[in-house]
């Protein structure tokens, strides 16, 4: 659509379609190495693709459908001009969790690519209303610790999920300590299979070593093309390692995905929990590369490009798509400049399942295994763990226990765990916030923390008291409790004043219970006196009708001030812990 009389398209429209704003501002120079970068890219997306599809629960070439379309949808409606989408080891839990529960027992591959591309529909759906809403804070919902502990229990079911593949035999368990039993088992029964075991950990230590003396190269195309080597060279297949065989020619064609009505229900759940982490996943990916090229983020865009890549997929028997941080570092390093790189590697992969379906054919199971293992080692993150156990242990338990939610329930359930866990501790911190009494520290200005300076001096009769939250419903009658026993001390105060600056909002329940507890005060000779009280907040207590309790004079703008009014009113000097001076009869 063009502007009026000028045939330009409109900014509004480039802006919703990035990837044609990307074409008109298109460099000559930069061809040569998007080229390159996609050529790079490709090797990767292909095994990387194949490997986290079978993650998923679904066939391998379902990942080369899913990640030729996200990478064209990202290209058109996707902000950033590096970002690389496709299918994700962290996600790839999440989708065989929630579409094979639903799978009929004889495991129909058809039924479960429906189930999955139904799946990438509602991620769509939600991503695209989150971005026109302007939802992009939600991804905050998840804090760091609960990320943490998710991401290592993650690690650690696909870790065990992918072992006895890894070792050439199969289990059957619905959860992480079945799975781990049906492992022991496994080895203890010698089901083991020697050849696909050494394809398996050779790969492992392939991609390891090569990731850490050499990460210019690539590690998993190098694994990739010496696995396929081997079973040529040994005749693997013949000594029980099972292969990917040759993969359907051509390109699927427009499908809607078709499931039964009874399936959405469970498919939302699911899909709610997907396009969180994609979300997270996104947003953090995106800030990191925007900072390296001078971009800025514009987190509802990146929703709708991941919304947009998302439906691509779903169309053409693809499932759920996330951004990913080593493929886009990869791209980075092979010196991408645009989402050419992208549509490069896309058309490339194309071009293979057309004219080339058995370049893939003796690709060993195993060295999808350890393509899976490997990136699920680059989820975890121990020394995360280790830091919050020296530094805060109670984020180290909200870490804890999402990775025992992961671990022990199931990755849908451990995701709704991680975002309830930060929730509540974002409520426990309102609930039970810090709160202390403030003297004077000689040499220091301002007034402290007796807790960190317990030789602060303080005025006798006056107790100066800091709350560090709003005072709201939840914490109301916390902060009275507080005052209750500081009122409560032997000798009385006269004068308690609330060093207010933390308190952002008083809400009604909390002027509630400040009237009762004023009145109760004042029937005892002392008075709650407010200082720094923010402007809003002091209009809302006015509007609550407080001051009929609280008297307009004991509002002060400062805790100096407030202070300085006690002083003059009763005559108190300074004095530390233990002098027995007091203020004057």
């Amino acid at each position: 659509m063009s502007t009026r009389g000028s045939g330009r398209w409109a900014p509004s429209r480039l802006r919703a379609l990035p990837g044609v704003a990307a074409v008109a501002g298109y460099r000559r120079e930069w061809l040569a190495k998007d080229l390159v970068a996609g050529v790079v890219l490709t090797t990767l997306l292909v095994p990387q693709g194949m490997a986290y599809a079978e993650l998923a629960g679904l066939p391998a070439i379902t990942g080369l459908y899913t990640t030729v379309l996200c990478l064209l949808g990202y290209a058109v409606f996707g902000p950033s001009r590096i970002l690389v989408l496709g299918p994700d080891s962290a996600l790839g839990p999440m989708i065989a969790a929630s579409v094979l529960p639903l799978v009929a027992a004889d495991g129909d591959p058809g039924r479960a690519v429906a189930l999955a591309s139904m799946l990438a529909v509602m991620v769509a759906a939600v991503m695209i209303l989150a971005s026109v809403a302007k939802l992009g804070f939600i991804a905050d919902l998840v804090s760091k610790p609960t990320m943490i502990g998710y991401m290592n229990g993650l690690a650690l079911t696909i870790l065990i999920g992918q072992l006895p593949k890894l070792l050439g035999f199969g289990v059957e368990a619905d959860n992480l300590i079945g799975e781990c039993a049906a492992l022991v088992r496994g080895l203890a029964d010698g089901a083991v299979v020697p050849a696909a075991a050494a394809v398996g950990l050779g790969g492992i230590a392939v991609v390891l070593v090569l990731q850490r003396f050499l990460p210019k190269v690539p590690a998993v195309l190098v694994m990739v093309v010496l696995a396929i080597a081997a079973v040529s060279a040994f005749d693997l297949g013949e000594h029980g390692v099972g292969l990917v065989g040759v993969l359907p020619e051509g390109f699927p064609p427009f499908t809607v995905p078709e499931v039964r009505l009874a399936d959405l229900g469970p498919l939302l759940a699911g899909a709610l929990g997907i396009a969180l982490v994609s979300l997270a996943d996104t947003i953090s990916n995106a800030s990191a590369f925007a900072a390296r090229t001078g971009q800025e983020v514009r987190g509802n865009q990146e929703m709708a490009g991941v919304g947009a890549a998302n439906l691509a997929a779903a169309l053409f028997q693809g499932f759920p798509v996330s951004t990913s941080g080593s493929r886009t570092a990869v791209a980075e390093r092979a010196g991408a400049r645009s989402q050419l790189t992208g549509v490069v590697g896309a058309v490339l992969i194309v071009l293979m399942l057309v004219l080339a379906p058995a370049l893939f054919r003796d690709l060993p199971q195993p060295a999808l295994a350890a393509v899976v293992i490997t990136a699920s080692l680059s989820l975890a993150d121990i020394p995360g763990a280790v830091r919050l156990w020296r530094q805060r242990r109670a984020e180290f338990l909200l870490c804890c226990a999402a990775f025992a939610g992961v671990a022990l329930l199931g990755v849908l359930q451990g995701i709704a765990i991680a975002v309830a866990l930060s929730v509540l501790n974002v409520f426990r911190r309102t609930w039970w916030p810090y709160r202390t009494v403030l003297g004077r520290v000689p040499g220091l200005e301002g007034y402290h923390d007796v807790r960190s300076y317990p030789g602060a001096q303080r005025l006798p009769g006056l107790v100066i008291h800091r709350f560090d939250a709003p005072l709201v419903f939840a914490n109301a009658k916390t902060f009275r409790d507080a005052v209750r026993r500081l009122a409560a001390a032997d000798p009385r105060p006269r004068w308690i004043v609330v060093a207010a600056e933390p308190m952002t909002d008083v809400d009604t329940t909390a002027a509630d219970v400040l009237e009762d507890l004023d009145e109760e005060l004042n029937a005892e000779g002392v008075h709650l006196v407010f200082a720094e009280l923010k402007d809003p907040v002091r209009r809302k207590i006015e509007r609550y009708g407080l001051t009929r309790t609280i008297d307009p004079r004991h509002f002060f703008p400062t805790v100096e001030a407030a202070v300085a009014a006690y002083r003059l009113r009763t005559g108190a000097r300074w004095s530390s812990p233990g002098d027995p001076a007091g203020p004057p009869e």
